[in-house]
Order: C-alpha cells, then structure tokens, then sequence
C-alpha cells in the first residue's frame, strides 16, 4: 500500500514539475507598466460621433477602460469595435496580433490606423487599429503562486493543565495549463498530559486545463485520526472538473471571486488500528469557494470533498471547510474555521460527526499582479 502511494505522489509532482519548466521555458518574462499620469487628455471618438475625453487605463478583451471625471466610477467601458479614433498622450504597450509589443504614445491616424511615437527611439509606426489585441494590460507571471501557513496555540497551568495546538497550510501554483494544490493539517490536545486530540490530513492535487475552463484532475487524499480508530484514510481520485468563475468574470466586490466543481473515481482506503480494514470503489464529487473583498483584506471561503460508495451511495464520507481570513498587515493574516468530517459507517466505538472549530494567526501570500 505506501508503495502505491508514494508512487502516486511522485507521478503527480513530477507531471507538475515537467509541464511548469515547460510552461517557463515559453512564456516571456513580462511585468506590467506603470503609466505615468497624462500630461493632456486622451482622446476617444466613437463611430457614432461621440468624443471621449480622459485617461485610456487599458483594453483587453475588447474592451477599452476610460478613466473619466464624469464616470460614476471614474471608470467607462466601451467597445473596442465602436472606436474610430484614438489619441494617447501617455505612453503605454500597445499588443499586436504578431505578438510584437510597441511602448509609446499615439495620434489617431487616416483610414483606421494608429500613428504611434515609439519609446526610446522616438520613431513613428502606423498601425491598423484592427491588429491591437490588448493596450497596457496587467501581465501576469507565467506561474502564479499563493498560499497561507497558520497555527494556533494555548495553554493552561495550575488547577488545569492543558495544552492546545493547530498548525494549518495550503499551497497554490497556477499556470496556463497546470495546477498544482496541496494543503495540510495537524492538531494536537492534551489535558493533564492525557492525549485528548490528535489527527491530520494532507490532500495534493493536479489540474490539467484542457480548455481554458474544463480540465483534468489527479488527488491523492490522507488522514490519520487516533481517536477515530484510523491509522489511515486513503483516496485516490481522478476526474474531469470545470472552472465556472474565474478571477476577472465580474467586476466591484465579486472581482475576484473564484469557484470550481470536480467529480470523479476514486480508490477509498481506511486502515483501523482495532476495527476492520476497510476499502472500495467511490465517487468524488468536490467544490471550492474562494470570494476575497475589499483588496483582499477579508476572504471568505469554502470548500468540499464526498466520497460516495458506487456500491451503496447511502454509505459516503464527506469533509468540508468553512472559514473567514482577515488581513491584519501585509501578509499577516488572522483567521476562523470550521472544519466538519462525517462517516455514516464508522468504526464501533466511534462517532459518526467530527468538528473542529479553529482561530488562527499566520502568514499568506498571492503573487497575482494587479494593477
């Protein structure tokens, strides 16, 4: 059994480890430019005869930002189709169908184009206002990496001796075609130096995008609980998943909000210290909420795994986190969650419903570029 384990771990860690060199290898190292604010006023004139003053923030998807004093926002969308005439006094990229990337200012030009000064060399290119794909759009890195580590300690003395501890991590590594998520979880009680509470849990996952939202998943699933008779708890899973949101479907507070759902087959293992071994085949069917407000300064979260048996689905496991991060300062973050685990069929002796309720201190991180 743990070689099948960890040979499942080092596949899916070295499919990972190949398909990011791949992935950096052929991305180009690109940061995003800061714009200096414009000396005079951008100018857009619409096809309709509409004219635009203000502060072209940027255009990607086919949307051009204006940043207007009449705006409610200060921000004004419109199509990038409906513009005939664009002038830019401040430098910025412009994107090019070709790939190539011109950083200047532009005139609007005769039949469509752009006449775009280029930086450093001052020189003039015409440019088909067709061929821009993007203008000062925030690039990402080609890996994306985010992730928190936080614990929790207490401890009584005199009349009471008692000791509590959690120690909670997760990882994150998103890039076009991969990611990679693994997190952990250990607690520990003891009163009177009486074992009390003892159990952890590590998952790590592999997403494979097949398409910008539908991709291909791999986990691995392990938990060891004393007072649950549980030496080990093993699943191994695969299956199709779908991003429904992504960070930038929507805009204000839901900006970057996130979810996706997974179902699939999974290889079920519990190994008892007294009861009965037990193993089978059994759905996944898992989701995961993440929705940070306010620039990240509050997050809130959820997120899910059930393992029904494909033999008696009145027989499942199920394990789901809730939970509320706030920022305290730069990465220094607090939290509280609920983690909740139920067994319909656990061993003799034991529930069938675990909750553990957590308050948190610790570190996280997103290494996301925004503008």
């Amino acid at each position: 059994m743990k070689q099948i384990l960890c040979g499942f771990a080092i596949a899916i860690v070295g499919c990972w480890m190949g398909g990011l060199s791949f992935t950096e290898a052929n991305a180009q190292d690109a940061s995003p430019s800061a714009s200096a604010a414009p000396t005079a006023p951008d100018v857009v004139t619409l096809k309709n005869g509409s004219i635009i003053y203000g502060e072209v923030i940027e255009m990607v998807g086919g949307v051009l930002q204006i940043k207007t004093a009449a705006s409610p926002d200060n921000l004004l969308k419109v199509n990038w189709t409906d513009v005939a005439k664009l002038s830019v006094s401040h430098p910025i990229p412009f994107h090019l169908k070709e790939g190539s990337v011109i950083m200047g200012t532009a005139t609007a030009g005769a039949n469509g184009t752009l006449n775009v000064q280029a930086e450093p060399l001052k020189g003039m290119m015409e440019v088909p206002m067709g061929s821009v794909t993007s203008m000062n759009p925030v690039v990402q890195p080609p890996v994306i990496y985010s992730g928190s580590l936080t614990g929790g300690y207490s401890q009584t003395t005199g009349n009471s001796q008692l000791k509590n501890a959690s120690l909670l991590g997760d990882f994150v590594a998103r890039s076009e075609q991969l990611r990679l998520s693994m997190n952990g979880r250990y607690v520990y009680g003891d009163n009177s130096n009486t074992l009390i509470a003892r159990n952890a849990r590590g998952t790590i996952k592999l997403d494979f995008f097949l398409t910008k939202r539908f991709y291909w998943f791999a986990s691995s699933y392990f938990e060891n609980d004393r007072f649950q008779d549980l030496k080990m708890r093993t699943a191994l899973s695969s299956g199709p998943g779908y991003q429904f949101i992504e960070r930038g479907d929507f805009s204000g507070l839901l900006k970057d909000m996130t979810f996706y759902t997974e179902a699939g087959v999974s290889y079920f293992n519990e190994d008892f210290r007294t009861a009965e071994d037990k193993s089978s085949l059994r759905a996944r069917v898992s989701m995961k909420w993440n929705w940070p407000l306010l620039d990240d300064r509050i997050t809130l979260y959820h997120y899910n795994e059930i393992y029904p048996s494909l033999q008696n689905t009145s027989n499942f496991f199920l394990t789901m986190d809730n939970g509320i991060r706030f920022k305290i300062w730069e990465g220094f973050a607090s939290g509280f969650q609920v983690t909740t685990r139920y067994n319909n069929t656990p061993a003799i002796g034991t529930g069938d419903t675990d909750n553990l309720y957590l308050w948190t201190i610790g570190y996280s991180f997103d290494t996301t570029r925004k503008r």
